[in-house]
């Protein structure tokens, strides 16, 4: 990792912290974030911490955030947790050296680093200015007005894809199989893996009727296929994975932000698409995307939306019905090479056994 500076890209990282043990930083974006890189415990990390601590209510609404990122992790016992109080732990000085939070020697040089909602570096003050720091996010407004301008999301919204008959046949086939609940990918142990968490409640059937997953094929590479390349410069020639998703009332069907090619399992994917079935059915289940506002998009049934799965995103819960989707992903030659070559890599991969 590289030190960035103002109007560049907030480093991603995962690391320790109050909320889990690989805390994703990426997916708390569309709020105010104020990281401060705090000393080894003293006078001068605990006036930062009361000053935090004084302004609690700066932060009571959740557009604002607040993140200590720690040099030890001895300290994650003495510190205050919850609101307004965040941990990350950096004992390899890996994440004080990508945000620039290092002298000349390499040595810790505490700082706050102000990071707008769609995560780049906003402002960057010494340790000792933590008070206009704190009246200067005071002053901010809604996050989904830090642009000056309304922002939308880069995704292309495509209708007609399937046929309202051929939507119900989806349908159908879904209710006639039945869908299961399905977790989210992660690496765990050097591999990845679905784990199932709280990330995501949906209930997916995959498609393993040939000619129906041939119709879903043919629609999409003859009617999508041409518009994705128009709009996005990019040529798909695959379609990774034919399935019918469901988010339901029942249950408050949804899936918190995430994006989808975070592993190396997942790393070929390059477009994310979903083609509504019943957009007429149902209330919530739209699709947002935090670092361009609160907007949300939901193509007509038969629709398509498409957006980068690089993207950070979330189907917001279903609060009234059943929503139906159909949820591809896309990927071009380079991502094909991308997959074979994760997939040759598994092959090389000594057998193991539980006995």
């Amino acid at each position: 990792m590289t030190a960035r500076g103002l109007g560049e890209p907030a480093p991603m990282f995962r690391a320790l912290s109050h909320a889990g043990p690989n805390y994703d930083f990426g997916a708390v974006a569309g709020r105010w974030i104020l990281l401060a890189f705090l000393p080894p415990p003293g006078p001068e990390r605990d006036d930062a911490v009361a000053l935090i601590g004084d302004a609690q209510s700066t932060f009571a609404d959740g557009s604002r955030l607040f993140y200590g990122v720690l040099p030890d992790t001895k300290s994650f016992e003495g510190l205050p947790h919850g609101a307004p109080f965040g941990w990350f732990a950096d004992p390899a000085g890996e994440l004080r050296s990508a945000y620039g939070a290092v002298g000349p020697d390499g040595e810790l040089e505490p700082k706050w680093i102000l990071i707008d909602p769609s995560m780049r570096i906003m402002d960057i003050r010494t340790l000792e200015a933590g008070a206009q720091v704190l009246s200067d996010l005071q002053r901010l407004g809604a996050p989904g007005d830090h642009a000056g301008a309304p922002l939308h999301a880069p995704v292309l919204i495509v209708p007609r894809i399937f046929e309202p008959a051929f939507c119900q046949e989806l349908i159908a086939y879904y209710e006639r199989i039945g869908g299961k609940p399905t977790g989210v990918m992660q690496v765990r142990g050097g591999r990845t893996v679905e784990v199932m968490n709280d990330m995501k409640r949906r209930r997916d059937a995959a498609i393993d009727d040939p000619a129906l997953m041939n119709q879903a094929r043919l629609r999409v590479e003859r009617r999508l296929f041409p518009q994705v390349e128009k709009a996005f410069q990019f040529k798909p020639v695959q379609i990774e994975r034919h399935i019918v998703a469901c988010y339901s009332a029942d249950d408050g069907g949804y899936f918190w932000p995430h994006r989808d090619d975070t592993t190396p399992a997942t790393a070929h994917r390059q477009f994310a698409v979903t083609i509504n079935l019943n957009a007429q059915a149902y209330r919530g289940g739209d699709l947002r995307f935090p670092e361009f506002g609160p907007a949300t998009y939901r193509a007509p049934t038969g629709g398509a939306v498409v957006f980068a799965c690089a993207l950070l995103h979330e189907a917001l819960p279903v609060t009234a019905g059943v929503r139906h989707a159909y949820l591809p992903f896309l990927y071009d030659a380079a991502g094909a090479e991308v997959r074979r070559k994760f997939l040759n890599s598994l092959a090389r991969e000594p057998a193991t056994s539980d006995a």
